[in-house]
């Protein structure tokens, strides 16, 4: 890998790692249409340490907050009762089921799961799920002629089961071109969380899972046609500009539709299957090099 295709994929890491269109099937789309090799899932892995690492600088204070109170909730029970100190727990709880899928399904990620006509299927499915989800959203906050407005839960009425759908969710995006904040918020919306509650504990739950998964993939960094050096350029280059990506994107939810990015999705996962079909892009394009 060059030192240009680590700038343009961390470019690409950072851009889309929060939004929901899948970081992911956009490292894979990049290198399949500028006809480089697939950086892989190792790659792809250890740059979203770049963004993870934006999530914890941009969060610290409720991250702080948070991992205080859990760790006085394992010696004082008084304190489980505590919004912060179970907010610990349910992201711990969260947790699991990427951490069980990600293990059995190792092979499968990063074979499989890259073929691009997989990626434009779940890029169109998501994309409709992600459009359901927000107009439910949007009839709840604005009522109607024959509606009311609907209150919609906050975190602080996240309890266990809602925090393993949400993980069940998370889990979902092993496979390129669902997105983990896409497929996280689409279930925290459709069990009725407001969308800056469903964005913020996407973000959290994120965050073991995303510096876990990069830390387990440290042992393949440098193998095949990435080096180390344009592995960490490419990992900066993403924390950088996730960094402005949250900082844009927490205020955009708050007043807009996810709309433009369904619209994206779908056109996209049109554009693949077209390309596929017409026989101008490979399914398989560049895969030698995962």
């Amino acid at each position: 890998m060059s030192w240009f295709e680590s700038l343009i994929l961390g470019l690409v890491q950072g851009l889309t790692e929060f939004l929901p269109i899948s970081s992911s099937a956009h490292l894979r789309l990049t290198a399949a249409f500028a006809g480089w090799e697939d950086p892989g899932a190792a790659f792809t892995a250890i740059t979203q340490i770049g963004t993870e690492t934006a999530v914890l600088i941009y969060f610290r204070a409720d991250i702080a907050r948070i991992v205080s109170a859990w760790f006085r909730s394992l010696t004082d029970k008084a304190m489980r009762a505590d919004h912060d100190a179970r907010t610990g727990w349910l992201v711990i709880v969260g947790s699991i089921p990427i951490g069980v899928l990600g293990i059995t399904l190792k092979d499968q990620i990063e074979g499989p799961f890259r073929d691009l006509r997989l990626i434009a299927t779940t890029l169109i499915v998501m994309g409709i799920v992600l459009g359901v989800a927000d107009r439910l959203a949007a009839r709840d906050e604005t009522g109607g002629r024959h509606r009311s407005v609907k209150q919609r839960k906050t975190l602080r009425e996240l309890n266990v089961r809602d925090g393993l759908i949400y993980g069940f969710c998370q889990a979902m995006a092993l496979i390129p071109g669902v997105s983990r904040s896409g497929a996280t918020i689409s279930g925290g919306l459709l069990m009725g969380y407001t969308r800056e509650s469903a964005a913020r504990y996407s973000f959290l739950l994120a965050i073991p899972a995303v510096l876990a998964s990069g830390a387990y993939e440290l042992k393949d960094a440098g193998e095949g046609h990435v080096s180390w050096g344009p592995t960490i350029f490419a990992t900066v280059v993403a924390f950088f500009v996730g960094y402005a990506v949250i900082a844009w994107f927490m205020k955009f939810i708050t007043t807009k539709s996810f709309m433009p990015f369904v619209i994206y999705r779908i056109l996209l996962g049109i554009l693949i299957f077209a390309l596929v079909g017409a026989g101008v892009l490979s399914p398989h394009a560049g895969e030698s090099g995962g």
